[in-house]
């Protein structure tokens, strides 16, 4: 029996998935996206006028997080962007959506060295799959995962758990080491 991977942090898990919901309503073929997750409870306390206009009050706020996009360079890969940010205080965590493509293990050995040459292999085998992943972590060392697959593209078949995609993981913990 495989062991079932539980969220560490329930607003996290809730959190990725809400962006994973709100990323797939745009389709495919969208660009990497940043998110700073902000504890909800903090906007109402803070900025009571803009909690309102978002539809959050105190009761939705407690254990939450609120997903707040970010501007992003869309000339480089979001993995480049992501070695050069850290965080003020205030975000709790954050969240990165990419769209990838994947090759199964058994042609591990045959991807080629140079990256460009990888990624010309990758987008020609004829066993690669488009995957749209989101990926979150937080101050206190949570992180949770959200797979869609292309040729699955429904809320079904969406796969998610802790350490799905461990590099992407490595990389947003990184940015919340320290501050801005």
């Amino acid at each position: 029996m495989s062991e079932i991977s539980l969220p560490q942090d329930p607003a996290l898990a809730a959190a990725i998935l809400e962006i994973e919901s709100h990323i797939a309503d745009g389709g495919w073929d969208q660009p990497a996206r940043l998110y700073a997750l902000v504890d909800t409870a903090r906007i109402v306390a803070q900025e009571p006028e803009l909690a309102a206009d978002m539809g959050l009050d105190v009761a939705a706020a407690e254990g939450s997080f609120t997903p707040v996009e970010q501007d992003t360079p869309q000339d480089q890969r979001l993995e480049v962007t992501l070695e050069s940010i850290g965080w003020p205080p205030e975000v709790t965590g954050c969240a990165a959506v990419v769209e990838r493509l994947v090759l199964p293990p058994e042609v591990d050995d045959e991807i080629p060295e140079d990256p460009e040459a990888a990624e010309e292999f990758a987008r020609e085998h004829p066993l690669r799959q488009e995957v749209r992943i989101v990926a979150g972590a937080t101050r206190a060392g949570a992180t949770y995962c959200a797979l869609r697959l292309r040729a699955h593209d429904d809320d079904q078949s969406v796969v998610d758990g802790t350490e799905l995609v461990p590099g992407l993981l490595d990389l947003l913990r990184g940015t919340l080491e320290g501050e801005a």
